[in-house]
């Protein structure tokens, strides 16, 4: 039986409203450390300022940048810690500029649930070296893969500059047991989910992510943080190593600034949007909220 004429163009008008409706969907590509602040801040104000969809994608910064550099993945804006990822997809022509939005510092991060708690707790106020802590047998740390994430690669950076700036010889060794030890290795998204839930005892983390989440941390000397651009070249650079990469070569490393840069991709589906989300970053508005969360300051100039 035939739809009547008016059931018709009814069901047209419907199909015609919901497309003039649909909202653009503004994708970024972050640091999985930002978790809190992109998905629980930044990202939905902007949405809600600008009538868009938001969707963030959270994972190791070095991981992002070779799916996006080898077309596995699309985005607007992409997010880094440490300008390396951000080099990676400007020499292959995908970002033309980045700037930074904000800086932070390597800590240590525990949980109360830890049967260690109370030791941490005491090395936070002074009380007790950190570092005989995480040396113990029994005390399960956690940190992220070195051969696709920052973080993975600056808390090695730390424990090594640590080993100098302490005088213990193989105390990075005595705690990480192997720079790709898979015991200690977990996803940048879950590994403070699981210091929370009191899987692990301690893990490296950020400043940032770790105030974020609200987690108890022990604060680092500035010559080991890596937060101090100024001592990047005289004492932070005395910290390299090697690693294998995913495509079984081995690379020599060495420390970056922890810095947070943001570029628009340019093959980015809405390259308008991503502009004013990238301007919004920098804009008082959007530095509060960075600055709420744990961040601090952007430091040094763009790349690109």
């Amino acid at each position: 039986m035939r739809k009547p004429l008016t059931a018709l163009l009814a069901t047209l008008l419907v199909g015609l409203s919901v497309t003039a409706y649909a909202k653009d969907t503004l994708t970024i590509a972050y640091a999985g450390s930002m978790g809190v602040v992109m998905d629980r801040a930044l990202g939905p104000a902007f949405a809600r300022t600008n009538d868009v969809t938001y969707q963030g994608i959270g994972r190791g910064a070095w991981g992002l940048a070779r799916l996006l550099a080898g077309k596995q993945m699309r985005a607007d804006v992409f997010i880094s810690i440490t300008p390396g990822p951000i080099d990676l997809l400007i020499s292959d022509g995908l970002i033309k500029r980045a700037v930074p939005i904000a800086s932070t510092q390597m800590v240590i991060a525990y949980s109360p649930k830890s049967r260690y708690a109370a030791q941490f707790k005491a090395a936070a106020e002074g009380k007790k070296s950190w570092y005989k802590i995480l040396e113990q047998p029994g005390v399960h740390f956690g940190r992220t893969n070195p051969a696709v994430d920052p973080q993975g690669r600056n808390i090695i950076f730390t424990l090594l500059l640590a080993q100098r700036y302490y005088h213990r010889q193989n105390l990075a060794n005595n705690i990480l047991h192997g720079f790709q030890n898979p015991q200690q290795i977990f996803s940048e998204a879950s590994l403070l989910s699981r210091l929370e839930a009191g899987q692990i005892d301690a893990t490296s983390g950020y400043l940032s992510a770790v105030v974020s989440r609200h987690l108890p941390y022990i604060k680092l000397p500035t010559a080991i943080n890596l937060s101090d651009p100024a001592l990047a070249d005289t004492w932070y650079s005395k910290a390299h190593f090697n690693i294998r990469l995913p495509n079984g070569k081995t690379e020599t490393l060495g420390t970056q600034p922890l810095v947070f840069y943001a570029g628009v991709l340019t093959n980015a589906r809405h390259p308008i949007l991503a502009r004013h989300f990238l301007a919004y970053l920098q804009s008082p508005q959007g530095q509060r909220l960075l600055r709420e969360k744990g961040y601090s300051a952007p430091r040094g100039a763009p790349l690109g």
